[in-house]
């Protein structure tokens, strides 16, 4: 079973943060987007390791 890929909008939902800080700071904090044509996309097994990686609380 193939799971959704989030948008920027979900990770910003999912950290509470704006939309403005994902795509400001996605590179530089190295959340784990993948290009999808002109979009960006996270896996959500991804972010969680992310988050895990970072001691987020």
């Amino acid at each position: 079973m193939q799971h959704k890929l989030m948008t920027v909008e979900d990770v910003a939902d999912y950290l509470s943060k704006p939309r403005s800080w994902v795509y400001g700071n996605w590179k530089a904090e190295q959340i784990p987007f993948r290009k999808v044509g002109q979009s960006l996309r996270c896996r959500p097994a991804d972010l969680d390791r992310w988050l895990d990686a970072r001691g987020a609380e």
